[in-house]
């Protein structure tokens, strides 16, 4: 099950026929804030903002891909090798090797308008965080409280379908998960701290899952913005692996976050209930 973006002229003759933007006219090619690099077709990661640097050859580069996002075909040219959307086939641009821009001796040159970034911040320059763990309206109810956080809203992240609903996300048929956003000022509260939250309302230990609600929709992910994100996940679940705990908790590049249908925002307040699934056990 798949649903695209849809688009414009322009975009359908980069990304659908392999053209070439015109050198210097994309909006990321001086763009460097933080946050991920993700198709604009169909939603994929692929590049984090830490592997994108300023190589002045016209278009965006990035020496990094994320792990098996990008896929190399030989270039109907003969001579160059074409980097695709390793889920949607959609055309990225070239890759690169031998220049000597960074350590890792390589440049993936790619066209803005094959891409959407997905930051890291607010415009308010607040944190954003978003974690998957069952249903969301607990994992919302049990995180929005803590002093820090400025706003939280659940919706869909993860999958390959455009604008899912939740009847399509609860079929299990999208990739897509229920998650929290978690926007944060980071002075206040680390994002280390929300995380063991996390970590702490939840069964991390449960696969496909979470108390009696059962799906690939329901199950334990982190996903995160940037490298320092990733690596303060990564240290928690050694710590808890370390304790004798079987994670089963992913990790995953952000996409786009998908808001929730307005009824499952806040759900607990609205209902004056606390959460059936969700409960708090100090793990760190």
């Amino acid at each position: 099950m798949h649903r695209y973006h849809p688009l414009s002229s322009q975009e359908k003759a980069i990304i659908c026929e392999g053209k070439t933007e015109a050198p210097n006219s994309g909006e990321y090619n001086r763009f460097m804030r933080s946050g991920v690099f993700i198709c604009k077709r169909c939603d994929t990661p692929l590049y984090l903002s830490k592997s994108k640097f300023f190589s002045g050859c016209g278009w965006p580069s990035f020496d990094e891909e994320l792990d098996g996002s990008v896929k190399r075909i030989p270039d109907p040219d003969g001579l160059r090798i074409e980097i695709q959307c390793n889920y949607c086939s959609a055309h990225l641009g070239h890759v690169f090797i031998g220049e000597n821009f960074t350590q890792k001796n390589t440049r993936h040159c790619v066209n803005s308008l094959s891409l959407l970034f997905v930051s890291a911040l607010t415009k308010e320059g607040y944190e954003k965080a978003i974690f998957a763990g069952g249903c969301f309206w607990g994992v919302e109810h049990l995180m929005k409280d803590r002093q820090g956080v400025i706003a939280t809203s659940v919706g869909y992240i993860g999958g390959r379908v455009v604008n899912p609903t939740y009847e399509e996300v609860c079929s299990g048929k999208t990739g897509h998960v229920e998650a929290v956003e978690v926007i944060f000022d980071a002075k206040i509260v680390s994002y280390e701290t929300l995380a063991k939250d996390f970590f702490e309302i939840h069964d991390p230990t449960q696969k496909m899952g979470q108390g009696p609600d059962l799906g690939p929709q329901y199950r334990s992910v982190i996903f995160y913005f940037t490298e320092d994100q990733k690596k303060i996940a990564e240290k928690l679940i050694q710590k808890l692996k370390k304790k004798g705990l079987n994670i089963a908790t992913e990790l995953a590049a952000a996409s786009l976050f998908y808001k929730a249908e307005t009824y499952h925002q806040h759900y607990y307040d609205k209902m004056n209930k606390q959460p059936y699934c969700h409960s708090r056990v100090s793990r760190f």
